[in-house]
């Protein structure tokens, strides 16, 4: 089997999902090229060197040009803060190496734009990291509504909370710094905002609100001194989607006590379906003309019947996780790269994402309902 060059660049959390996710792969799958990890990059040559060894890389470098110029190299992840993902990934479009982005793809839809431009020029496979899209209940999801299950689709509503920046003592990092783009609009409300898209089609337009509710934060862990907070720490939106449906999203950093609460609820004229990440394999359906008296939601785990779970057990209800997510993500990658299907959300899609981000910013900053097409 033809082997396929990868290259990482950044190892932390994102980084070793990305190589766990390379090295899973032919695992579960049976896959046309077989992902040899050739080169890790990082801030610097000693944290690359470590983190290597780590993941099982088979060679460092402290310079990510380096990388994106290494022959051996047909494929770069990029895993580093969003600030960096443009000029990263257009170097490597460049260069003639295919690109698994994290998301959000770009600080802005302009950027993003260009990076889309860049690859259609490139004739590249790319994919950005909207891994809960992946998911074998979402891709159900999808196909209940494409079949007619629950009527036409008139309604979505979701959220995406967690509690990672809750405590008003987690220092400034990278995160709250706006040269990559919003906040936890951004960071997690991309993510809801990619379900939505991939569910209920495209957001045609957007009224927003932005909440920074922790105005300052420490410079370091334990200092005394702080730093501003320039992004948002909730973000809420109205959708009004291409379709003629309608609905909402709401994405928040600071919400104690959620982990995972990435849930939607999308109503059709037939039905509606529930589905929350933290219970990331059971799906609700709720269909309309059902006897009174014993109307109600069915909810369904998820097992082989819903590809590719079977790949990973042949038990029903026994669950997949967030990294079986990623090694799905890398399992697309692989087989576009080897001339399959097209691989997706690529760039492109990533762009469309990052209009309504836009949008969704702009809107709250002027009060006012905005188009997506216009960013």
């Amino acid at each position: 089997m033809k082997r396929l060059g990868v290259g990482l660049i950044g190892s932390g959390f994102m980084g070793k999902c990305h190589a766990q996710a390379f090295r899973a792969a032919p695992t579960f799958f049976a896959l046309p090229r077989e992902p040899a990890l050739e080169l890790l990059a990082d801030i610097d040559a000693k944290t690359a060197q470590k983190a290597a060894r780590a993941l099982g890389f088979a060679r460092s470098t402290g310079e990510w040009k380096t990388l994106v110029a290494d022959p051996a190299v047909e494929v770069v992840s990029i895993t580093t803060p969003t600030a960096l993902h443009k000029p990263m990934a257009l170097a490597a479009l460049a260069a003639g190496k295919h690109v698994w982005c994290e998301k959000p793809v770009a600080a802005s839809a302009a950027d993003a734009r260009e990076m889309a431009e860049a690859a259609r020029k490139a004739r590249a496979v790319t994919v950005v990291g909207f891994n809960y899209l992946r998911h074998p209940l979402i891709r159900l999801a999808r196909e209940m509504v494409a079949s007619g299950e629950i009527g036409e689709v008139i309604g979505f509503r979701g959220v995406h909370l967690e509690d990672y920046m809750a405590d008003p003592k987690t220092p400034w990092v990278f995160r709250f710094d706006p040269a990559g783009g919003h906040g936890a609009l951004s960071d997690i409300g991309s993510h809801i905002l990619s379900v939505a898209r991939h569910l209920a089609g495209e957001i045609a337009e957007v009224s927003g609100q932005l909440v920074t509710a922790i105005a300052r934060r420490p410079a370091a862990r334990g200092s005394a001194k702080t730093r501003a907070v320039e992004v948002d720490d909730q973000a809420r939106a109205l959708l009004r989607f291409a379709s003629g449906a309608t609905g909402s999203i709401e994405a928040s950093w600071i919400a104690w006590g959620r982990k995972l609460t990435l849930a939607f609820e999308l109503t059709g004229s037939k039905g509606t379906i529930l589905l929350d990440f933290e219970r990331m394999n059971e799906l609700q359906i709720f269909t309309a003309g059902q006897r009174r008296g014993r109307a109600g939601f069915k909810t369904i785990l998820a097992g082989p019947d819903h590809p590719p779970y079977g790949s990973f057990t042949p038990a029903p209800g026994h669950h997949i996780g967030f990294n079986d997510l990623k090694t799905i993500e890398a399992k697309m990658l692989i087989e576009a790269i080897a001339g399959g299907p097209p691989a997706w959300p690529d760039f492109e899609d990533a762009w469309h994402i990052q209009q309504a981000i836009d949008a969704i910013a702009l809107s709250a900053r002027e009060r006012r309902w905005v188009r997506t097409s216009d960013l």
